[in-house]
């Protein structure tokens, strides 16, 4: 089977992005996880694009590991800015699993997303039980062993788990995210964000994601962060949200809805043999 796809990313969080609006192609979930094999592929999801009689288009998120994801944030403004690309529309429509996302093409790249209200409800995460989202007293240990207890959840099309700490450089996201995402407190896994607040416009963070691992960015972790430092009353309305090759802004309006934005690379045109 020879596929006609595209590799698109944002902030090194990359995607490779087949339409299926003209042919529907059935993928095997090991066919999935081997083209996001590094070895062969490679990215940290899969987006199929599908017909929509609801928006311009149906977005369809895979993890590296074949398993669904509800929602996709730099996917999302890379499929957006693909559409832009060929319809010359500046303003995108998608329709999700778990929501309808508005996206606007700007200048040099830029590409901002809606992706909607979150939710903090234990039961909307989801969690296991009852417990207050804010701080859910998980425990992590840091290089040196000491423990911080803390968590807060938030679901942003999918559940994530944010710990603030004072220096992210003292812990390890590759042992630390496994451990957290495969909780039996989170039935469906959840995406685990460590957090430093370097100034009142600024946070650091490191992304460990569910399903796909560690990743260079991740456009619902920033979402989920400044939502957590909202919750917990150490930002306001806005945030940007520095990974290791770039900066996401996020604004939460007047409806709590939140608002993404940050650059997309060029598209890359690839064929697919599988």
């Amino acid at each position: 089977m020879n596929i006609k796809a595209y590799k698109m990313d944002g902030l090194g969080n990359d995607f490779v992005i087949i339409d299926q609006r003209e042919k529907i192609l059935n993928f095997s979930k090991e066919q999935i996880v081997k083209i996001c094999d590094r070895n062969f592929i490679g990215c940290d999801q899969l987006i199929l694009i599908k017909k929509s009689k609801e928006s311009d288009a149906n977005l369809e998120f895979f993890n590296s590991d074949g398993s669904v994801s509800g929602a996709c944030g730099n996917g999302t403004r890379c499929a957006a800015y693909l559409l832009y690309k060929e319809c010359n529309k500046k303003e995108i429509t998608f329709s999700t699993s778990s929501s309808v996302l508005r996206s606007k093409i700007l200048k040099n790249n830029l590409v901002e997303t809606d992706i909607g209200g979150p939710k903090i409800k234990w039961n909307e995460i989801p969690l296991s039980e009852n417990k207050n989202t804010k701080n859910l007293g998980i425990k992590i240990l840091d290089e040196n062993n000491n423990e911080h207890i803390g968590g807060t959840a938030v679901n942003v099309g999918n559940p994530h788990v944010v710990f603030f700490v004072e220096n992210i450089e003292n812990f390890n996201i590759k042992k630390i995210g496994p451990l957290i995402e495969n909780n039996k407190l989170f039935p469906e896994k959840c995406n685990v964000t460590i957090a430093e607040l370097k100034n009142k416009n600024l946070i650091a963070v490191k992304v460990w994601e569910r399903g796909a691992g560690l990743t260079r960015a991740c456009g619902t972790a920033a979402c989920a962060t400044a939502v957590a430092g909202n919750i917990n009353g150490y930002i306001k309305e806005k945030i940007d949200i520095e990974f290791e090759l770039g900066i996401l802004s996020i604004f939460i309006d007047e409806k709590n809805n939140i608002h993404m934005k940050g650059s997309v690379s060029e598209i890359k045109e690839i064929d697919i043999k599988l």
